[in-house]
């Protein structure tokens, strides 16, 4: 067959192990506390956020606590894309 050495009992442990957070649909409109999406980033979600009304200061109260821990904010069309610290937003094929 193969000279593959499988740990299959490792590889199974490492997937059930919490992490790479989950990805969070919502919209920043103001109804929702700044603490609440900057508990996502801590958890390591990602946020995909729906802009209805001004941005800069919809994201005023959070922004700077995710840049803080390391995290990064793209604003993209009508979105705000937040994540976590060690997850980049590649922006290369933007243009």
């Amino acid at each position: 067959m193969s000279d593959l050495d499988l740990d299959l009992q490792t590889a199974e442990g490492e997937l059930d192990e919490p992490g790479g957070g989950r990805v969070v649909l919502g919209v920043l409109d103001g109804s929702t506390p700044d603490e609440e999406w900057i508990d996502h980033v801590e958890r390591d979600d990602v946020l995909v956020l729906n802009v209805e009304g001004e941005l800069n200061e919809l994201a005023a109260g959070f922004a700077r606590d995710v840049r803080d821990m390391g995290g990064e904010l793209i604003h993209f069309r009508e979105f705000l894309v937040v994540s976590p610290p060690g997850r980049d937003i590649d922006t290369d094929r933007l243009g």
